[in-house]
């Protein structure tokens, strides 16, 4: 059998050797003759720490997987099939900015929603179009699997504007919602499934099953009882009024919070602003512990302390979603994909967050059919906002981008968007040409 090829741009991140285990614990289904880790020139250094790590891994589970590195993804991708994004455009001192300059002026600031959000946004769309055109030439037949956030926003730019269809989009949002029913019950995260819908951290559950019994009920009584665990550790856990659970009747993502708890989440990161501890600046510290601990030439697993970042699970996500497409199993697992009249009321090429069949075709949306109105208000609003960012972004509209930001509901003022804009646009200049002539 003709081993695989993966590439895994932004191969330098310190969520590598999740991918690297994901990949080792499924080698007989998936076998994986080479993996290629890219990066750039400013992550050089941590690429030769993760990928001493990832042969160190290698070596110790016996399996013939071949490790290579390299700065020049060209030099990666030829006769790739599948390739994965997990790569972050200036790095975490732009996250840092995206953070604070929103909070400075009293606003949500957020790595993935609201003005940082945006701003993440615009910056990494011209990359990965530049990435999907690569790959239109040098491994055309490959599958993107991206968990560049905000990866609903960047899978669609590419269906829209780049040459790859076959592109499906992941976030550890849903995998860590069934993780912490899984604790909740005391159960196998594998008997867990749960009907997804939504778009990417704006997603609901739904239904709720265990070995196939619908349990939602139950789950929404606990998460009015405050007895949901957390295990999305970038977002601020503050339990939510019972009531308010209980009416709206489906389960809540932790990205919710900022929509449904704007004022205690914003008093939260004030907080944290105000002793140089938003979360951007915890993870920053957080990575510099977890590569002093990648460095220790006797280390040879994925260490514990990598579930602290907040992105636990993307990789063994990504993992599981390859290995089902390879082997056409046709389970069921969320992924952002092309809606395709899954969820009415959203265009069909547009992206949604949900559950889905995965065959070696691709991912097949289940039909939901309407949104329960209790959320498809705030779902069509921040889809409407998706889609004005991602023309932003392409075109380096000003006004679209403006008009964009006022559309969020976590800045939704034209004059404080126009503050944010101008401001955090001088501040990521560097990495924003669509608007150099602005």
């Amino acid at each position: 059998m003709k081993g695989l090829k993966i590439v895994t741009i932004g191969g330098g991140s310190s969520y590598t050797p999740e991918i690297i285990e994901g990949f080792i614990k499924r080698y007989d289904e998936l076998p994986i003759h080479e993996l290629w880790l890219v990066d750039i020139d400013a992550g050089k250094e941590k690429l030769k720490i993760v990928s001493d790590l990832a042969k160190r891994m290698v070596k110790k589970s016996g399996v013939p997987m071949e490790i290579h590195t390299t700065l020049d993804r060209r030099e990666a991708l030829p006769n790739a099939d599948f390739v994965t994004t997990q790569f972050r455009v200036g790095l975490l001192n732009a996250r840092i900015k995206d953070e604070r300059i929103p909070l400075n002026h009293g606003y949500i600031g957020q790595e993935t929603n609201g003005a940082g959000g945006m701003f993440k946004t615009l910056r990494t769309i011209p990359v990965i179009l530049e990435i999907d055109k690569d790959m239109a030439e040098l491994c055309p037949n490959a599958w993107l699997i991206n968990f560049t956030n905000p990866s609903g926003m960047i899978t669609e730019a590419v269906l829209r504007y780049g040459k790859n269809k076959k592109v499906i989009g992941l976030c550890n949002v849903p995998i860590g919602m069934e993780m912490a029913i899984a604790k909740l019950y005391n159960v196998e995260h594998s008997r867990i499934r749960i009907d997804f819908a939504g778009l990417n951290h704006m997603v609901f559950g739904l239904n709720a099953y265990l070995d196939g019994e619908n349990i939602t009920k139950s789950v929404i009584d606990n998460i009015a009882a405050g007895k949901m665990p957390s295990t999305v550790k970038n977002v601020i856990n503050i339990n939510w009024i019972p009531e308010f659970v209980l009416g709206l009747n489906v389960i809540p993502c932790p990205y919710h919070r900022y929509y449904f708890k704007k004022d205690e989440m914003l008093e939260k990161e004030l907080e944290e602003f105000a002793k140089g501890e938003t979360r951007a600046e915890t993870v920053k510290k957080l990575e510099d512990d977890l590569f002093e601990l990648y460095k220790d030439p006797n280390l040879d697993i994925k260490p514990p302390q990598l579930e602290q970042r907040g992105g636990a699970y993307y990789s063994d996500a990504a993992c599981r979603l390859i290995n089902s497409i390879y082997n056409d199993k046709r389970d069921i697992q969320p992924v952002d994909t092309r809606n395709n009249g899954a969820i009415a009321g959203i265009s069909p090429d547009s992206i949604v967050e949900v559950s889905c069949v995965i065959t070696k075709d691709g991912p097949q949306p289940i039909a939901i059919g309407e949104l329960p109105i209790q959320i498809n208000g705030l779902v069509q609003q921040i889809k409407s906002f998706e889609r004005v960012v991602i023309d932003a972004a392409v075109t380096g509209d000003y006004n679209k981008a403006l008009l964009a930001m006022t559309m969020n509901p976590l800045v939704a003022s034209d004059k404080m968007a126009k503050v944010l804009f101008d401001e955090m646009l001088e501040a990521h200049k560097e990495y924003l040409p669509q608007f150099k002539s602005l």
